[in-house]
């Protein structure tokens, strides 16, 4: 066994955790929360490899003191709590696990979408508080998917897998994106608008899909959701700071919107009396979008991988830095 060290931020992923005990030493952060800021401060310059989830926060103070770290390795595609470029200048190479998780999201999009139209789990709630009483269809009445129009904001593959299952719904699929993609187009019968507010003003439907940074934080706040049809749903899978929930919150209360669904808030978790919580038109939950039991162990192994490969001195899978592998 290698005399290098890991540091396993969650016991969330077994056969992962597995993999590397037979390649390194390890510690394991068995809390379900992650740990404090000063715990990983101070494992930074204890061991050479690290794996983490999506709420471990490696900032630039995190890298400056990694004495001895050399690769983190997140069960995650997005990596805003990573401070790549401080990672980068601190020579931690930084692995991630795409190509796993769209599948999963997708499905999980479209329940959401499902869910909140047809108010599925508005009338569970009701029946579960007993106020089933009667035959009387009315009070549940909801938006038909089929044939509406979709927004996909992003086309990356999540919102391309998304994009998929909306065409068995016949659903009128359009797509803001930096960049055109003619193969999807013509794939799956997509439109591009190269104009946000288009998008926002002509779909039933409008499903986020970008990744948290500086262009996109609060991407869709009270301007856009304006532009929104009263009658639409805004649906949220990728991070919570997309959309500006103060505005969102405003927008609901003032039947701006229909709607929203949302696997991700800013911040998470949410507070519990944060009136979008008690919203009937409003579906939370806990950011579990990828989160099947098969995508959810692929993505450990990967990122396990990564850490395994790095310290071996191979290529890792999935580096968001390679130059720091020169």
């Amino acid at each position: 066994m290698s005399a290098k060290k890991v540091y396993i931020s969650r016991i969330i992923v077994p056969d992962a955790i597995e993999k590397l005990r037979q390649n390194f030493e390890i510690e394991v952060w068995e809390d379900p929360a992650p740990a404090p800021k000063e715990v990983i401060m101070e494992k930074v310059r204890e061991f050479d490899g690290m794996m983490i989830e999506s709420n471990d926060l490696m900032d630039a103070e995190v890298f400056a003191n990694a004495d001895r770290l050399q690769v983190v390795g997140t069960r995650a595609i997005g990596v805003d709590n990573i401070d790549v470029i401080a990672a980068t200048e601190n020579g931690v190479a930084v692995g991630n696990t795409p190509g796993i998780l769209h599948e999963s999201c997708a499905d999980f999009t479209f329940g959401l979408m499902l869910s909140l139209a047809r108010q599925v789990t508005r009338s569970n709630r009701k029946v579960i508080a007993g106020d089933w009483k009667i035959f009387d269809q009315t009070p549940y009445l909801g938006l038909d998917v089929y044939g509406k129009t979709l927004g996909l904001i992003g086309l990356g593959l999540i919102g391309t897998a998304v994009a998929k299952r909306a065409s068995g719904f016949d659903m009128d699929i359009l797509y803001y994106s930096r960049n055109r993609k003619p193969e999807e187009e013509a794939k799956y019968g997509l439109q591009w608008t190269p104009r946000l507010n288009d998008l926002l003003s002509t779909s039933d439907y409008v499903s986020v899909h970008v990744p948290l940074g500086p262009e996109t934080q609060n991407l869709i706040g009270a301007e856009e959701l304006s532009l929104m049809k009263k009658e639409a749903y805004l649906i949220n899978t990728s991070r919570g700071g997309t959309v500006d929930s103060d505005a969102l919150r405003t927008a609901l209360i003032n039947g701006d919107i229909a709607g929203a669904a949302l696997d991700v808030t800013a911040p998470e978790p949410i507070d519990s009396k944060d009136p979008l919580v008690h919203m009937e038109n409003v579906l939370i939950t806990p950011h579990i979008a990828s989160a099947s039991a098969a995508t959810l162990r692929r993505m450990g192994l990967m990122a396990a991988d990564n850490i395994i490969a790095h310290l071996n001195g191979k290529p890792m899978s999935a580096c968001l830095n390679p130059e720091v592998l020169k």
